[in-house]
């Protein structure tokens, strides 16, 4: 038995920058924070010939043979694509029975990077396995090759190198698929307060980060002049929050996050609607004074920065919503694999 955990991260500026063709032809750039929530797997080894997947979020599993391909089943799409994967990179097409289990402290469609998270626990559990020669920019890598290329999945890199690497990172993708991973030191302080002015809101509805991505990559294809222009801005939102970011500068950091949300909305008209305006009214209303929407936007989380003074006041109101209110604590390391005891 091996387990492995990956950790979900917060995008503050340039998430859209990630997705291809704007960041073959500008340059993304993205500044994120992993944090306490994390995606697990656990892997069983077998002496029988069976491969047996368990999603524990939703109860699901099934039990296929492993003497062939297992089958496309939607409910375990990331467990095939990895197990799939791996059989074929590095164990020479040689099945092997097994027992995979995995969980997520966030639902799909949070806007944390649930899913590209859950397929890095999955290649680090099977990296402690089977001994697999990967560092943290080859496990990325091939976590985003999985979701984008074998399972036709829609979104950009960032997610992948978060879950890898860990911490607060300010990340640029290049052409021709070059990621650079800049670990940030923060100065502990900075990081301490931006906790206590931290808020961070389900929406109770977690939504397919595809269609929302789809548009965007549309609109980049064609040429859109304020979708181009409002991803021009991300990215260089994410340039002036990592400055605000090393130099402990709060209030900075907050009217990028602010400055950063409204061209985020230029990118496509789903990211946007009207429950997600009527929290973030609410929560400016209360004590926010920044806010944006986590991820491709359309729901999931979303998180607000205000005075830790007024940081219970604002808790309060939101928590009289639909939605749910969650603590954020930033956490250092990446993916990272163990055997039980």
């Amino acid at each position: 038995m091996v387990r492995a955990r990956a950790p979900l991260r917060l995008g503050f500026a340039g998430g859209g920058t990630d997705v291809s063709p704007f960041c073959d032809e500008y340059g993304g750039a993205v500044l994120n924070a992993t944090i306490g929530m994390f995606a697990y797997a656990s892997i069983l080894s077998r002496t029988d010939d069976v491969v047996e997947l368990h999603t524990t979020d939703s109860g699901d599993s099934a039990a296929f043979s492993a003497k062939e391909s297992l089958p496309l089943d939607p409910r375990f799409a990331l467990h095939r694509g990895v197990y799939e994967r791996v059989v074929r990179d590095f164990c020479d097409g040689k099945r092997f029975a097994c027992t995979i289990y995995t969980h997520c402290d966030a639902p799909p469609g949070s806007g944390l990077g649930s899913s590209s998270t859950v397929v890095v626990a999955l290649l680090a559990a099977f990296q402690e396995l089977l001994g697999l020669p990967l560092g943290e920019y080859e496990l990325a890598r091939l976590a985003f090759s999985i979701e984008r290329q074998d399972l036709a999945m829609a979104g950009g890199k960032q997610d992948q190198y978060a879950a890898a690497f860990g911490g607060v990172n300010f990340m640029e993708f290049l052409a021709d698929d070059v990621v650079i991973v800049n670990p940030l030191r923060v100065k502990r302080s900075f990081l301490s307060e931006l906790e206590a002015s931290l808020v961070l809101y389900f929406t109770g509805v977690s939504r397919a980060s595809a269609s929302i991505i789809k548009e965007q990559i549309g609109n980049m294809r064609e040429a859109d002049s304020d979708a181009v222009s409002a991803a021009l801005q991300l990215k260089a939102d994410a340039v002036d929050i990592k400055h605000a970011v090393l130099t402990s500068d709060v209030a900075r950091f907050a009217r990028v996050l602010n400055r950063s949300w409204e061209a985020k909305k230029q990118m496509a008209k789903q990211i946007t609607n009207p429950q997600i305006d009527a929290i973030y009214e609410l929560a400016m209303a209360n004590g926010a004074y920044a806010g944006k929407v986590s991820g491709a936007g359309g729901g999931g989380f979303m998180m607000f920065i205000c005075d830790p003074a007024r940081r219970p006041n604002l808790v309060r109101r939101l928590s009289e919503t639909e939605g749910q209110v969650f603590n954020a604590h930033f956490v250092e390391a990446g993916a990272e694999a163990w055997l039980p005891r």
